[in-house]
């Protein structure tokens, strides 16, 4: 799945160890929303869904 490049750049702030699983989590998400790419807005509405801000 694609990603935007600052959505790209926010997920480099979560831990190196966490990224993948949270990568796949979230590009999960997009897929069920119907989405063919991952954009800064999607990616803060999935972390605050994972109760992150």
């Amino acid at each position: 799945m694609n990603w935007s490049s600052d959505a790209e750049t926010s997920l480099r702030e979560i831990p190196f160890v966490v990224r993948p699983i949270i990568r796949r989590k979230i590009e999960s998400l997009a897929r069920e929303a119907g989405l063919e790419a991952v954009d800064l807005a999607f990616y803060q509405q999935a972390r605050e869904r994972f109760g992150r801000k």
